[in-house]
């Protein structure tokens, strides 16, 4: 029913002729009383002005909107993509339809001899797990995922040995990634509560990452294999598993995650700072943390397992672990201090045409987090000073929450001194 009304709306308004002549004949008809001149020439300048913007505005709009966006798809799939994409958002929103006319793509899409694990399809296939989604139909989405995620397998498993120099084993790999990224961060959010799945799928991914990564190093590119996971794009596999520990554990192993996927960012990059969640095909979702200070987090919440053989702990050097005993807890609010201050460091090192709103963001939450260890220390005067800059900094770019975070610290620091001496 869009379709055919665009298709009305183009066959009446494409030609310039008809506005010329509309316009003509609207001139000629009125003739305006000298109390009225004044009032209907503008009256007049403004509709030529609309007629010419829709001139203009309309074959822009049926190239852009109803073409451009489908170039890829045969017509009859296409088709079927703006009647499901026109279900999926605004007042027209019905999750039913959207569903539906996705599904009919794919099945024309399949029809037409389309490969399923092309960007296109798999594409669609992305938008109607991120419909369900969006709708908070979570585990909708995830059933959508974990069938593209076995598909996904058992073209790795039987045909990616055929496809090494044409480019199709390393796209087809790299979307087997991002599929269990996804997974994974669905298993993990409230509404579904599924850490463990969650973990396994961040496992998986993170060890497919790897591996892959590890073999091209090794044995080089093979003509025509194509381009995998960017390095600044394995960091963010190797931070949603580091995510995944330091929420639900065991956060001692969150700590050489959230260092590796630092090592992984561009010096200059403001994602080197900041620790951001990763593949949403909502494609995505802010972090305000530090990738060097969610590892000072990380740290002094840590709680060391207590068999010593089994233990990964971190010597007095941010840059020098594991070591092979646990350290105790004053140790580690020294390294989390560390890590915290190399970060605000690093933010400084950026170059002001580099940074972005995140930088600032990530600043105020680091200087707040020393705040926080100073004050695990005892050092009072320290720590309220460390406060009173979070809030300045939260202040200055409308940060409300760093703003209660830094005023409850000092409202901490305060009871701390009444408190008699030992």
């Amino acid at each position: 029913m869009r379709y055919a009304a665009h298709k009305r709306i183009w066959s009446i308004s494409s030609t310039a002729g008809t506005t010329r002549v509309f316009q003509a004949s609207f001139k000629d008809d009125i003739q305006p009383s000298p109390a009225t001149v004044g009032k209907t020439l503008p009256l007049i300048d403004d509709l030529s002005v609309l007629s010419g913007m829709c001139l203009l505005y309309l074959p822009w709009y049926y190239k852009n909107v109803i073409i451009k966006p489908y170039h890829n798809f045969p017509e009859p799939v296409a088709k079927k993509l703006r009647k499901a994409l026109f279900y999926s958002r605004g007042k027209w929103l019905d999750i039913r339809e959207a569903n539906k006319y996705f599904r009919q793509a794919l099945q024309t899409a399949d029809e037409l001899g389309m490969d399923p694990f092309s960007d296109e399809i798999m594409g669609v296939k992305y938008t109607i797990a991120a419909l369900f989604e969006d709708a908070g139909y979570y585990s909708l989405a995830t059933d959508v995922l974990e069938i593209m995620r076995a598909d996904t397998q058992k073209w790795l498993d039987e045909f990616s040995h055929k496809h090494w120099n044409d480019g199709n084993r390393s796209r087809v790999l790299k979307n087997m990634v991002q599929i269990n990224l996804k997974l994974g961060q669905l298993y993990d959010i409230k509404y579904v509560n599924e850490p463990e799945n969650g973990g396994k799928r961040l496992v998986e991914a993170v060890e497919k990452a790897l591996a892959e990564s590890q073999r091209r190093e090794r044995e080089g590119l093979k003509n025509g294999e194509g381009e995998f996971l960017t390095n600044e794009e394995l960091g963010g596999a190797l931070e949603a598993l580091g995510s995944h520990y330091e929420e639900f554990g065991p956060r001692y192993l969150a700590t050489p995650l959230f260092v590796k996927a630092l090592e992984m960012c561009p010096p200059k990059s403001c994602h080197s700072i900041i620790l951001s969640k990763l593949l949403k095909f909502k494609i995505l979702d802010r972090r305000l943390t530090f990738t060097v200070n969610n590892i000072s987090t990380c740290l002094v919440q840590q709680t060391p397992p207590p068999d010593e053989s089994n233990a990964i702990a971190l010597s007095s050097a941010p840059t020098d672990f594991p070591v092979t005993k646990p350290p105790p807890r004053a140790v580690l609010i020294d390294q989390a201090r560390q890590w915290a201050t190399k970060a605000l460091a690093h933010a400084a090192a950026i170059p002001s045409t580099d940074k972005t709103e995140e930088c600032d963001f990530g600043c105020a939450v680091a200087t707040h987090n020393l705040g926080e260890f100073y004050e695990m220390e005892g050092r009072i005067k320290d720590a309220k000073q460390k406060y009173e800059e979070a809030a300045g900094l939260a202040k200055s770019m409308g940060f409300s929450e760093g703003q209660t975070n830094a005023r409850a610290g000092l409202k901490r620091l305060k009871e701390m001194e009444k408190r008699p001496q030992a």
